[in-house]
Formats: structure tokens, sequence, C-alpha cells
């Protein structure tokens, strides 16, 4: 395969990620045998059946059924497993002129483009793509179909459903996969949920339920908005995803993940769309390019307002953009060059900070912080759980912390790189002090980590 020379600020860009290498994910992802995702009892995050907690640590690849194939998504997902990724979001009948533009195989996913008539070919791919997600412990976050297919107001289409046949095809497609350990169900596709799309959007929802209720559903809304404005009550909606998008560098997501978090029903929520390390912001490459520190900013702000997982992106990546295909938006370089983009990497890093802490009773609480928190750019957050306390810096010289809610004796500070997942120990003090924490080194992102002293935690990041 013929491949392109990159540009020499970017050959140093992917040699720096090589820095967040030494540390990679052994074995599978995750353990199927742990049973199927449920919804735990506070309604705030998921876990396995057996009550393990299962962090939401996923990609965006919404053309993985449609553009790559098999060799290539074996070498994909085997990128992923080894940089800790625990979801990979992808989409069936994809957006990508995916009804009429065939496969790697030459196979279109319906015949006659009737969602009532499946090409048995084309699903056999999908197939072979979620059952070697299986072997490499990844869940497939599946889309039954991008948005256009129901709205078609942007992207290539055509508008196929209808309420009536959306209910058949979910049932089609959920009777299908209603088996496998790995899916959890994604609904929608970058579209607006309300009327006139509602109705469709719900019957896809009831139907693909109304024969697997034991695989978990959300709702993937377009940019700016969450999946609860339409469908936090509907009984097929088990949790919500937000998009808040690529329009701004700075995009405050903690204040709408905090909105879908303070609802009642309680439901999990998450940021299931933030900024695309290497996507153009605002669409306009004159504006620059969201980087990895972007990424690390919109995932620790989704994770510590409450999300109970975020989703990395890549913009390549997503299109699997390669030679002889249109760039979607000014994707710059071919999507295998970008897989060991610094940002992918951070996201083991993130995994492996939050896995090293119970998750039960785990909730945002800016009350431990007694200093500025700076503004909408800079904003530090934190959380507190049963013994510990992680407060996020974006780019802050400082944070002063009160850890008196430990109610602990002495406490353990520690400064954690969320850039090469390691751990320096600060100091031990008593819990009653507040204490200021200057940063290590100024100008990058920190996360500060305080421990009851008496715990038996490991260091950040230790398993």
């Amino acid at each position: 395969m013929k491949r392109t020379v990159l540009s020499a600020g970017f050959n140093l860009l992917a040699c720096l990620s090589l820095l967040s290498q030494e540390i990679t994910w052994e074995g599978p992802s995750v353990d199927f045998s742990h049973g199927n995702l449920v919804v735990s009892a506070a309604g705030r995050y998921l876990e396995f059946g057996d009550g393990t907690p299962f962090l939401y640590v996923g990609d965006t690849a919404w053309e993985l059924f449609h553009r790559l194939n098999r060799e290539e998504a074996e070498n994909y997902l085997e990128k992923r497993r080894e940089q800790g990724f625990t979801v990979i979001q992808a989409v069936v009948l994809a957006e990508l002129d995916g009804l009429n533009t065939p496969n790697a195989y030459g196979e279109k996913p319906l015949i006659d483009n009737n969602p009532l008539k499946p090409n048995e070919k084309y699903f056999e791919h999908v197939d072979y793509i979620v059952k070697l997600a299986i072997r490499k412990g990844i869940f497939i976050g599946m889309l039954p179909t991008w948005g256009d297919k129901v709205d078609p107001q942007w992207g290539r289409g055509p508008a196929v459903f209808n309420p009536q046949n959306a209910y058949s095809y979910g049932q089609w497609i959920g009777e299908r996969y209603k088996d496998e350990p790995n899916i959890i169900w994604i609904n929608g596709g970058d579209r607006w949920c309300g009327d006139p799309n509602f109705k469709t959007w719900d019957a896809l929802g009831k139907g693909i339920k109304s024969v697997d209720p034991n695989h978990l559903m959300t709702y993937h809304p377009h940019g700016g908005i969450s999946s609860s404005w339409c469908f936090h009550d509907t009984e097929w909606l088990d949790f919500n995803m937000l998009q808040s998008g690529h329009s701004d560098r700075y995009i405050p997501n903690y204040y709408k993940v905090k909105a879908d978090y303070d609802l009642i029903p309680v439901k999990p929520c998450m940021d299931g769309e933030p900024n695309y390390e290497d996507h153009a912001i605002n669409w306009n490459p004159e504006n620059g390019w969201f980087d990895d520190w972007d990424v690390r900013r919109s995932s620790y702000w989704g994770v510590f307002a409450g999300g109970h997982g975020i989703t990395y992106g890549c913009h390549p990546v997503w299109q699997f953009y390669d030679k002889g295909r249109d760039p979607i938006t000014s994707a710059r370089h071919y999507w295998y060059y970008v897989l060991d983009l610094p940002g992918a990497w951070d996201m083991i890093h993130l995994r492996n900070l939050l896995e090293s802490r119970p998750v039960e009773g785990r909730v945002p609480d800016q009350s431990v912080i007694v200093s500025e928190t700076g503004d909408d750019n800079s904003r530090i957050l934190a959380i507190r759980g049963d013994g510990y306390i992680m407060v996020y810096l974006p780019a802050n010289i400082s944070a002063r912390v009160n850890a008196h809610k430990l109610k602990a004796e002495l406490v353990r500070a520690w400064w954690y790189n969320p850039r090469t997942g390691r751990a320096t120990e600060i100091a031990v003090y008593g819990g009653s002090e507040e204490r200021t924490f200057e940063v290590p080194v100024q100008g990058v992102d920190w996360v500060l980590v305080i421990d009851d002293a008496d715990s038996s935690f490991p260091e950040p990041g230790g398993q």
C-alpha cells in the first residue's frame, strides 16, 4: 500500500506520542465472563451482571463496517485494544453514502435500499468484525443507521426509514445480535431527536428492545444537545449521551454533562462526541487543529463532571480516510498514520487512573476546591470517592484543596501526569488541613490525587 510523506511538524507530533506508549493494555480489554452490562443500582455508572464496574472508554469509528476490509479491521481493533479502549462506536448503515457505495467486498447493506431487505453478505462482514472485537475484549457501540437515512438535511441519504419499517428493522437487527456479549446499542446518528424525527427514532429503539432487552441502549444526537432532550423518560434509553462537538477549542462540556447528571430519574450520562484529535477547529483549518491537550481536557472534564465514561475521536480515523477517498472536512492524514497520536494513548492513562480507585460513591464535588476554579476555558474540576479526591487542572498553576470530607487523620497527595500515566508522591499531611498545590510543570494539564493515607490504594494509575 502506498504511503504519503507527512509534514515535519506532524512527524514530530507522532514521535512525541511514543512517550505515552510505555504503558499498553495487556490481554483482552474487558472480560465478558462478568455478564451483560447493566446500570448500577445508584444509576450513575455501568457495571457487569456480577457487579464488576465498567468504564466506557470509546473510540469513534463510524465507517468501520463500511470501509475497512478484515485485515484492516484487525489492525485497527488491535491498536485500540493495546490503548485500552473498551468500546468502538460504528455504524451499520454508514454515513458516507453507506447505502449505495459498497463495502470493501463489493456488498451493499440493503437490497433496493429497503430496510426490510437486508443483504446477508454485507451483514456477514459486520458479524465478522463484531466477533473479532469479542476476541479482543471490546464492546461495539452499534448504530443501526446513520441519521441521514431518517433525516437527510445534510448527508447523502437517501431517507429510507419511517416509524413502521424502523420498528421492523430494529427487531431484525436486534434479533441478529442479541446473543453477542459485546453489543451496546446506540440509536440515532448525529440528528435532531424531536419532531419530525421523534417517532422514527423511538420506533427503532422500541423495535430493538422488543427482542433484545438485555443489551443497553443510548442515543447519539447532533452537536450541542443530549439524548435527554427527547428520550430521557423512554424505557429503551438506559443512559444519556451528548455531543459537545467541534465548533470551538474550549467547549465547556461539563455544563451539559452536569445537566444530565442532575436529571430525575437518574440515568448514567456521558459526552459521546467531544472534539476530535486532528480535526480543524470549527471545521476551518485557519483556526488550527484540535490536539492531544484538547482531547484530554474535554475527556477529564466530561468524566469529572459526572460522566460514566467518555468517547475519543480522531478525524481521519472515524472516516478511515485513505488514498482515493475524498477527505471529509479537511482531513489531512491517512487513517493508519494517526492511530498512535498522543490523545489516543492518553485514554489508557485516564482509564488506569479511574480504575485505580473505586467507582462506588464517586461524585462530582467542587466544594473541595477552596481557591478560584478558573474560567470556562480552564475550569478546575474535582471528584470525590470513598477515600480519595481527584482534581483536574487543565492549564492552571495551582489549586487550594480541603480534604476534610475524606474524614481521614492523614492524607497522601500525588501528582498524576495524564500524558504519561506516571504518579509522583507529594506529601503526607493532616486530613483537616487546607493546602495549596502548585503544578510540577506549568503550561500543561495535571491531576491532583489525594488519598486517605490509611487506604490500601495503589499509586494513582496503578492496578
